[in-house]
């Protein structure tokens, strides 16, 4: 999550967190997972989007168009470009209010290709020396609306975002997600016009902060690399590194690794990888970690969504109990919400992605799974704003986590996590229930209805649920307090 508004109005809830020194008010907290590394062969992309503690985010898609050539320019910082003609149907997590931009996020077109954006980051002064940022280029509050309509592959998505920045330029330094049913791209922003992108291998994962982690990037490998038009000589021209065979370290290249970074992103990584790799023995103070990591077991959506409410569970360092070295982690107060794509392989494309989102902070809320071959999506998730509404779904699960926080140790396992688990099983049998109704509808707008159907049931189901949670912790609450009642009086 980046940048203008948002930078300003970010507000780590801790006053031992607020004292970190970054360059840049930044979040965000990125998971890749390549389908030989997942259980069932999905290929698997997740994040988490923080900024503010009282945001919502909403769910909405985006219908098909076919009206001829428009103009786009941000409400954020005035990028325009002209758009295709054509405009795929696609999905969104967009703010709740397009004052600043639109923030899109995180969605799925109808060619069963996913974006996620993005990661914020930070180059490093002598790059932005040689190359600096574009005050009109394509930023965050744009990006998903400007290239996920038209993109029909992970690999185009990589394509028509550095085309759009060798063209316009980039505003800010990011790392942005793309996927379909065979690969995963990550893509990072070092400069005004400079960008590399690698493929996940397919037998790996990837935790990713608000760092550039791209290392090896190597010229004139496509098939796994890809990079702006001039990157081999601009780096060269600039005496920025030495090239060696053919290759350069992306990130050592134009990112940082100082002292805000040791505070404030590497122990994320390190979080990531000691869950996913147990046997991999680390520590959160090294000055590096290799960017993509071979899981012990393979990775599940629920694994994933585990990795996303991280807080340094277990370990001295874990954020609800001593929190020794004030590390950020992974989950804070600031999500806003998260988001878990996957394309399965073993189902029709009609069904293949599921965008699961969860709406405030992961470790208090649920993972709901919405199908996007939809026209509608829940009521519940258009509707709220900055100002408490218990109709919408954000600030449903924004009160769960504002009630479980005062007395964390005690709520979460006495109370909220009964209530996850139990959703969490309920949505899955239903996910595995329409699955199998869905290859029986034929006709493709019947089954889009299905679909719309089917996502509005799922987000009442669990919504109702952490209602009822949430009314649980006020009533034990209310026993909270140091005055007590004489009983003979």
């Amino acid at each position: 999550m980046n940048k203008g508004i948002r930078q300003a109005l970010l507000v780590i809830a801790s006053i031992s967190m607020s004292s970190i020194a970054i360059t840049t008010a930044q979040a965000c907290t990125t998971v890749l997972v390549g389908k030989k590394a997942s259980t069932d062969g999905s290929t698997i992309i997740a994040r988490n989007e923080d900024a503010q503690t009282a945001w919502t985010k909403r769910f909405v898609v985006t219908p098909a168009t076919n009206n001829g050539e428009t103009n786009y320019i941000s409400k954020g910082n005035d990028f325009s470009i002209s758009l295709p003609a054509v405009q795929q149907r696609y999905t969104s997590t967009p703010d709740w209010t397009d004052k600043d931009g639109t923030f899109g996020e995180d969605g799925i077109n109808q060619s069963n290709v996913a974006m996620s954006g993005t990661e914020s980051a930070t180059a490093n002064k002598k790059v932005l020396k040689a190359d600096p940022f574009v005050k009109t280029g394509i930023s965050e509050d744009s990006m998903l609306d400007v290239v996920l309509p038209f993109i029909h592959s992970a690999r185009e998505g990589v394509q028509r975002l550095g085309k759009i920045i060798d063209e316009k330029g980039a505003a800010e330094s990011d790392g942005i997600i793309f996927s379909d049913k065979n690969e995963i791209w990550y893509f990072e922003i070092g400069s005004g016009h400079q960008w590399a992108a690698v493929k996940v291998p397919d037998d790996k994962y990837a935790v990713i902060p608000n760092q550039l982690m791209i290392g090896k990037v190597k010229f004139n490998s496509s098939n796994n690399y890809l990079v702006s038009p001039n990157l081999q000589s601009f780096v060269k021209k600039n005496h920025l590194t030495t090239i060696k065979n053919n290759s350069i370290d992306f990130a050592k290249t134009f990112g940082t690794n100082e002292k805000s970074d040791a505070q404030y992103n590497r122990p994320r990584v390190w979080d990531g990888q000691r869950y996913l790799t147990p046997s991999k023995k680390q520590t959160p103070q090294q000055k590096r970690f290799a960017m993509f990591m071979k899981p012990d077991k393979k990775i599940s959506v629920s694994k994933v969504a585990k990795v996303l409410g991280l807080h340094f569970n277990g370990t001295k360092y874990d954020s609800t109990g001593k929190w020794e070295g004030k590390y950020r982690p992974i989950n804070v107060p600031t999500n806003m919400e998260s988001h878990i794509i996957q394309f399965r392989q073993d189902v029709p494309d009609a069904v293949s992605g599921i965008q699961w989102l969860a709406l405030s902070s992961p470790d208090t809320s649920v993972f709901v799974p919405f199908y996007t071959d939809i026209n509608n999506t829940p009521e519940q998730y258009k509707i709220g704003t900055n100002k408490y509404d218990n109709r919408s779904a954000y600030w449903t699960y924004k009160e769960t986590k504002t009630l479980a926080d005062p007395y964390y140790n005690e709520y979460v396992k006495k109370y909220v996590r009964p209530v996850q688990s139990s959703v969490n099983s309920e949505l899955s049998a239903r996910l595995f229930e329409d699955d199998q109704l869905a290859q029986t509808i034929a006709n493709p707008d019947q089954l889009t209805q299905m679909l719309t159907r089917a996502n509005q049931e799922n987000a009442n189901i669990a919504q109702n649920e952490f209602k009822q949670l949430n009314a649980k912790l006020i009533e034990v609450s209310t026993t909270k307090t140091p005055i007590v009642q004489n009983t003979n009086l």
